[in-house]
Parts: C-alpha cells; sequence; structure tokens
C-alpha cells in the first residue's frame, strides 16, 4: 500500500524518530515557558514587595512641618533616596501644583494618572510596573499622613511621596533566564534523539523481520516463521503472522497434494488407456475395410466407433502431453531448422498446402525443438481451418530477435467475452455445443510448447476479418528459467468479434 500525501517521503524509522523530537520538543518548551513564567513572577514580586514595603516605611516616618517648606522637602528625600532598597530610587513629592525631586532629572513622566489617583484616595498607597522606552519601571505612591488626630483617624497632609525604581536588574535576570532555556533545550533535544533512534530500533526490527519473512514466503518458502520476542503487540503481531504462515502452508501444502493426485490421476487414466487404445484402432481399422460389405446401418455404426476411437486416442495422447507439462517433466531436443522448411513439412504431412496460403521468406534459421514447433504450427493451422475460414494464411517474419509465426483465418472472428480464455484447457466459447472434432487441449498445448520455448502467444479477433494468432518464439532460445512450462508467459487477446469456439485442434 502506498501512502499519500508527504509522508511517503519519510520512511516509518524518520518519522519515529521525528515524532519522539517534536514529544521532547513539546515538552522542553513548555517546561521552560512554565519556569520562566514563575521565575519572572517570583523575580519580580521579590523586587516589588521589597520596595513597597521599604517605600511604606520611610513614608510612615516622613513627617513634614506645617506649614510646608519645599527645600526642607528636598531634603527629606535625598535621605528617604539614600535608603533605597532593594535598588536606587528617584523620589518626588508633590503637593497641590508644586513638585520636588531627589535627582536631577525628574521622571515622573512614567508616573501614570491611574496610579496619581489611587495615591491620593488609598491610605496605604499602590503601586505599578510601567514600561517606557523599552525601561521597565517600578512607580509607587504614598499619600503623607498627618499626627493630628481628628475623631481617632489620621488624614491626608495634602503631600503625596512617589518612588520611580528601575527595573534594570531583574530584566536582565530575565533575560539570562530566558537564555538559559534556550540554550538548554538545544541540548537536551540531542540528547532525547538518541533514545528516539533507540526506540524506532526496537519498534523497527520486528516490522523488518516481518517484511523479511513476508518477502521470503512470498519467494515460495512458505515454512518461514518470526521469533517471538516478549509480550507487547509486536510479539502478538509476530505470533499471528507465524499462526498465519502455518495455515497458509498447510493448505497449501494440501492443494499441492491434491493437484498432484489430480496430475498422477489423468497421467494413469491416460497410460492404461493407451494399450486397450491401440487394440480397439486396430480393430476399428479392420472394421473400417470391411464397412463396404456390411448392411447401411451396421455400416454407419463401425465408421461412429471409428470415429469416436480416433477421438478418444487424441485426447488420451494430449491428456499424457498435459501431464508431463504438469508434472515439468517436458524438455526441449533443440537443433538449428530453417523456419520455413519446418512449416512447409507442417503443412505437407497433413496435405494442407493446397488449403493454406503460406508467406514463407527464405533463410530465417532457429534453434528450436523441431517436434514442438511442428505441434505449435499444426494447432493453430487445423484450428483456423476446422473453426474458421479459408483462406488461412501462415506468415513467418523476424523481427526485434524473434522468429514471428503468424496463422491468420477469414472466419467470424472470436467473441470477446470469449477471447482471453481460448487457451484454457477445454473452454468451449459455445456452451451449447457439448461436441467438437478436437480433444480441447489444442491451444493449451500449443500455450505450454510457446512457453517451453520461452515465446509468447496472443490471439486478435475482429469482426469480419477472422482472427490472427501471432507466436513469437526468441532467437536466443529461453532464457534462463523460462523454459519451465510454468514461466509467467500469459496469452493475450484483443479485438472484437463472434464465432464458434476456438478452442481445439488436434497435432
Amino acid at each position: 500500500m502506498k501512502i499519500p500525501g508527504a509522508a511517503a517521503a519519510f520512511g516509518v524509522r524518520t518519522r519515529l524518530v521525528l515524532a519522539f523530537l517534536l514529544v521532547a520538543a513539546v515538552s522542553a518548551v513548555t517546561t521552560a515557558a512554565l519556569t520562566y513564567r514563575e521565575a519572572r513572577s517570583a523575580v519580580l514580586e521579590r523586587a516589588q514587595d521589597t520596595a513597597v514595603a521599604s517605600f511604606r516605611e520611610e513614608v510612615e516616618r516622613f513627617v513634614p512641618g506645617l506649614p510646608l517648606d519645599l527645600e526642607s522637602v528636598r531634603w527629606e528625600l535625598y535621605d528617604i533616596a539614600a535608603r533605597s532598597k532593594p535598588h536606587p530610587w528617584i523620589v518626588f513629592a508633590e503637593y497641590g501644583s508644586a513638585r520636588v525631586s531627589s535627582g536631577d532629572r525628574p521622571v515622573s513622566g512614567v508616573l501614570t494618572g491611574e496610579l496619581r489617583r489611587a495615591a491620593r484616595t488609598a491610605p496605604h498607597g499602590s503601586f505599578q510596573r510601567v514600561v517606557k522606552d523599552g525601561q521597565a519601571y517600578l512607580t509607587i505612591g504614598m499619600p503623607v499622613m498627618t499626627r493630628v488626630v481628628a475623631g481617632g483617624r489620621a488624614v491626608p497632609s495634602g503631600l503625596v511621596l512617589y518612588a520611580v525604581m528601575p527595573m534594570a536588574n531583574e530584566e536582565a535576570d530575565i533575560d539570562a533566564l530566558v537564555t538559559a532555556a534556550r540554550d538548554g533545550a538545544l541540548p537536551g533535544l540531542a540528547v532525547a534523539l538518541v533514545p528516539a533512534l533507540f526506540a524506532a530500533r526496537s519498534v523497527l526490527r520486528p516490522v523488518r523481520e516481518l517484511r523479511s519473512a513476508a518477502h521470503s514466503m512470498g519467494g515460495g518458502r512458505l515454512d518461514t516463521r518470526i521469533t517471538v520476542r516478549g509480550r507487547d503487540e509486536m510479539a502478538d503481531l509476530a505470533r499471528t503472522f507465524n499462526s498465519s504462515a502455518a495455515r497458509l502452508e498447510h493448505s497449501v501444502q494440501e492443494l499441492r497434494d491434491a493437484g498432484a493426485r489430480a496430475r498422477r490421476f489423468a497421467s494413469d487414466v491416460s497410460h492404461e488407456l493407451r494399450t486397450p487404445l491401440a487394440g480397439m484402432l486396430a480393430v476399428t481399422d479392420v472394421l473400417d475395410e470391411d464397412a463396404g460389405t456390411l448392411d447401411p446401418d451396421t455400416a454407419r455404426a463401425v465408421r461412429l466407433i471409428s470415429a469416436e476411437t480416433g477421438k478418444l486416442a487424441v485426447l488420451v495422447e494430449d491428456l499424457m502431453e498435459m501431464s508431463r507439462f504438469d508434472a515439468r517433466a517436458a524438455g526441449l531436443n533443440t537443433d538449428e531448422v530453417d523456419a520455413a522448411e519446418a512449416v512447409r513439412r507442417t503443412l505437407s504431412g497433413r496435405q494442407w498446402q493446397d488449403r493454406v496460403r503460406a508467406e514463407l521468406p527464405e533463410g530465417i534459421r532457429i534453434r528450436l525443438d523441431p517436434r514442438r514447433f511442428d505441434v505449435i504450427v499444426a494447432n493453430l493451422v487445423g484450428n483456423a481451418l476446422h473453426h474458421g475460414a479459408e483462406p488461412v494464411t501462415v506468415r513467418l517474419s523476424a523481427r526485434a530477435g524473434a522468429l514471428v509465426t503468424e496463422v491468420h483465418d477469414s472466419g467470424p472472428g472470436i467473441a470477446p467475452d470469449a477471447l482471453p480464455n481460448i487457451f484454457d484447457r477445454f473452454y468451449k466459447a459455445d456452451a451449447a455445443r457439448s461436441r467438437s472434432t478436437g480433444s480441447g487441449l489444442g491451444l493449451a498445448i500449443t500455450l505450454e510448447n510457446v512457453r517451453l520455448h520461452g515465446g509468447t502467444i496472443r490471439a486478435a479477433s475482429a469482426p469480419g476479418d477472422g482472427t490472427l494468432f501471432t507466436v513469437e518464439l526468441p532467437f536466443d532460445g529461453p532464457a534462463s528459467g523460462s523454459g519451465a512450462p510454468d514461466a509467467p508467459a500469459a496469452p493475450q487477446g484483443a479485438g472484437q468479434g463472434t464465432g464458434p469456439d476456438r478452442t481445439e485442434a488436434t497435432a
């Protein structure tokens, strides 16, 4: 099965490693993000709490004299700024529209209106973290309360103190945390690659074993089994494979045994029939000679017996031939022959030279088995004469390193649905025709003889144009292994047409 999309470009090993690294990367990024968030909050809150508590204490100790002297307030602000922690503050005061600062360069621009409003109304003040021009600040606002008690409560004096603390150190610490998280993630992914490879190897090893075992079984070694390791899903898969392979081996062996018994039975029956058939043929020959002296009914019966005995003899011989092919006992006795002369001997030996038009160029020599080539030509020509229509043409040619033999008749053709099956044994295109003049094995034997030579045979048929059989036999003989009758050389059928059953011919 093909894998669609981009997954087809990567193997299972690569996808497993990438998935493992992806999980490791997500885990590392998630952990780093959570750690960064918590650490950032801790750093900022620690500095913030320290600064707010310290500033509140300073404000609570500050009691300005009334009426308010801004120059005196300035010196108080210097003292408060000197005691600032955890980092230096810039402290300034607001009293109505009057402002005074402890620094040479006031930074009151970082204060928001929200903080000012909260500092004037909240007794304990307020604070904010503000980022301005890329710089982070902690801003704190505290109202200064009078010590005059009215009704048991302190009241705001109208003076508000503000502290602005740059948080450059905290930002540097946070940046260091980010850098550390980033620098730690890359080595972590590199380290995660090692267990990823081991995990992929542990998963793919049984898969590779399964692939090798399936390939071995596809090559015919049905006794192949996989070693079962552990008790996980892959072990269950290996057990299932072994169980299926055992059942398949058993089934195939039963089929082989049944096929062998069937071939042996056909061979034995054919062999046993040869002796009584020989005697019957001798008797029918004698009866044929005396048929003219018998009464008409007896003469017809004698001639019918003689014809049927002849058909039975041909069937037995063909069955013997097919049994040799099935048992892989058929072989080639090759010799270098003149192809045109071989075809002429076939036609003259059966007295077909007057009924067949031959186009036989001289000088084509090929190494083949003369007897089996005679069977090929005789079966095809006989099939054309018996089931097609004259004129029948036999044509020889040489092309693409092969001897091409074409047999064409002028009959009505073969039905398209029957054409792919004409080389099957005992196949009849017309099911209504229960009897035929041949054994029903002629084209099947022709196919086996062509395969034995390492060649191919195909049939084409068209309405009104008859049927054309084309045989190609290589000049250099059968390829290694292709001379066996079970070599792959399936017949090909093409075209259209109608006509009688064309599967029968005699040698």
